[in-house]
């Protein structure tokens, strides 16, 4: 009989179940399994099984039940982000001057992109390219308890590059917001001011938001820039891959 089992044994049992069950099914059997899918020894096992563990998380994790499932559901929230489906998915775009266009890497006076599995770009023009992205968290798999009590880090990351031939601006603004869209939190970064003449290199931009209280349920992240000549055509900052993830 199953109660009989050594718990060490049910452990390993029970670790071979899809995570989804254990929580909707599993715990609901008897006290014992409902203490076992509560507590840590199973879900450590889940993630040294799965890959999912390293020292850093060995040492910081409270939670391991959610580090799991945070861990398992880790993506990349941005939809379209290196503009391989022209402009859809961003919304609120501001097209100064004349207008965004996706370009190929590493286009005119430009460098190769540090990953190979990005093949475009976005490119401003002579006045301000706004565009801008709105991620619905609860529509991603991310319910209320665990972004108000957990409070899983947000990660933001964007990468931009100029022209070698030409200067141009680059701002970035991400903002957390609440059920009626309140701003919670925001990150928004300096106006990066690249010269003519540089050497058109590929950046990254980054921010971690943490312990930023309850009530966030949606993203907004928002980028853009221009060229500092007012030269027509796409002289402007050039920006791709950019990312959203919640992580443990």
């Amino acid at each position: 009989r199953m109660e009989s089992l050594p718990e060490a044994v049910l452990i390993r049992i029970l670790a071979s179940i899809p995570a989804v069950d254990l929580v909707l099914a599993c715990r609901l059997v008897c006290c014992q399994w409902k203490n076992l899918v509560d507590g840590t020894a199973l879900w450590i096992l889940k993630c040294q099984q799965e890959g999912l563990t390293g020292e850093e998380s060995q040492e910081n994790t409270e939670n391991w039940q959610n580090f799991y499932f945070l861990s398992k559901k880790k993506k990349n929230l941005i939809r379209n982000p290196c503009g391989e489906d022209d402009l859809q998915h961003w919304g609120e775009v501001e097209n100064g001057g004349d207008g965004w266009k996706i370009e190929e890497l590493p286009g005119d006076f430009g460098k190769e992109f540090p990953s190979e599995k990005v093949h475009k770009y976005f490119a401003t023009s002579y006045e301000w390219c706004r565009k801008a992205q709105v991620i619905d968290l609860r529509a991603e798999g991310y319910w209320e308890e665990l972004m108000d009590t957990t409070q899983p880090k947000i990660v933001v990351r964007d990468w931009y590059a100029g022209r070698s031939d030409a200067g141009c601006l680059y701002e970035l603004c991400v903002k957390l917001l609440s059920e009626n869209e309140d701003v919670l939190a925001e990150y928004k970064s300096e106006t990066v001011a690249i010269p003519q003449d540089n050497d058109a290199n590929w950046t990254e931009i980054s921010h971690t938001f943490s312990n930023y209280g309850p009530g966030v349920r949606f993203v907004r992240f928002e980028h853009g820039g221009q060229d500092t000549l007012f030269w027509k055509g796409w002289y402007g900052v050039r920006v791709t891959n950019s990312s959203v993830t919640v992580e443990p």
